[in-house]
């Protein structure tokens, strides 16, 4: 009854996105909901990628993957838009310019 068994340690962290990255993804997700493109989203943390799905509905594939990957900085960047037929649109070294086209979308459905 005194043995302490260690909880297994998997050798690791995870990759997730840091405050600053979730409010800048967040924000965007909030605006496309507004619009009526977006319904629901997830999450996955995982050992070597972060990943933001946005979905039109939640029994469909995601529309648009957006995809952290620190392994690939120093290479082609480690941010990646990824979109529903899972097709690389965009892949960078910063979150901004990965998001550029889906924020054009948007401004072409509020504008007149």
């Amino acid at each position: 009854m005194g043995d302490v068994t260690p909880f297994p340690n998997r050798g690791g962290g995870q990759t997730a996105f840091d405050r600053s990255e979730l409010t800048r993804i967040l924000d965007l997700y909030g605006r496309m909901v507004a619009a009526g493109l977006w319904r629901d989203y997830a999450i996955a943390l995982e050992r070597d990628v972060a990943v933001f799905s946005a979905f039109r509905r939640a029994t469909e594939r995601p529309e648009y993957r957006i995809e952290k990957r620190p392994t690939l900085r120093n290479r082609q960047g480690m941010w990646a838009l990824i979109g529903e037929a899972g097709m690389v649109l965009r892949r960078g070294h910063e979150l901004a310019p990965i998001l550029a086209p889906v924020e054009r979308r948007l401004m072409k459905l509020v504008a007149p």
